[in-house]
């Protein structure tokens, strides 16, 4: 084993309800009468990419919208939020970190959001993980097809000099999963609150506590 790829943002701390308040919080300042609970947040999921939930929330609704200025205006309360709360890692990542230092294994962020998600990100986990410690941090820039395209894993691949056989990733969703998955990656289900009934049959293993099992 010479990498684990971690697969997205979600991987590392927990974002899925504060991006949700964040969409509700958005459509409020638009003045539209929408409202995520968290059943409809959970089926919207199963799509990445938050303007296409917006359009196709829209569109379900018979309403027209400004999708990306509605997108806009939730990812900047999204990144006030984690400013001003105490984010901590997801269980068992920090652990990951400190075997892969200790074994001498790269670390990737295989991600498809924008740059300033993942700058955010950084911030939050001031302290706890530092952005030298990863190989590759991948954005949206780096691809034309997101999630779930395997695109944004072979481009890790390539620039980390791997073979697919010699790393393993890490998702959150299914969605995601099959992006690493369609690379020839063996994938680790580390699923999200909204994702943890979904079927990650194709993942080699499903858990909720990462630990150094996923090296074997």
């Amino acid at each position: 084993m010479k990498a684990v790829l971690f697969g997205s943002i979600g991987t590392l701390i927990e974002t899925s309800d504060i991006q949700r308040k964040s969409f509700n919080l958005a459509f409020k300042k638009e003045g539209l009468n929408w409202y995520w609970g968290r059943k409809t947040y959970s089926r919207l999921l199963k799509k990445s990419g938050g303007i296409k939930r917006i359009e196709d929330f829209a569109k379900q609704n018979g309403v027209r919208v400004d999708s990306k200025k509605i997108w806009k205006n939730k990812t900047d309360i999204f990144h006030k939020f984690i400013f001003s709360n105490n984010i901590s890692a997801r269980k068992g990542v920090l652990r990951i970190f400190k075997y892969a230092k200790e074994n001498n294994i790269d670390i990737g962020l295989v991600s498809s959001t924008t740059k300033k998600n993942i700058n955010t990100i950084f911030k939050a986990l001031d302290g706890q993980i530092n952005r030298e410690e990863f190989s590759f941090i991948g954005n949206k820039n780096l691809v034309s097809k997101p999630k779930p395209s395997p695109d944004i894993y072979f481009k890790a691949l390539e620039i980390m000099n791997l073979d697919k056989k010699e790393c393993v990733a890490i998702e959150d969703s299914l969605e995601s999963a099959k992006s690493a998955i369609k690379a020839g990656i063996q994938c680790i289900a580390f699923p999200g609150v909204y994702h943890s009934d979904e079927d990650f049959k194709c993942c080699k293993l499903k858990l909720n506590k990462l630990n150094i099992s996923i090296f074997k």
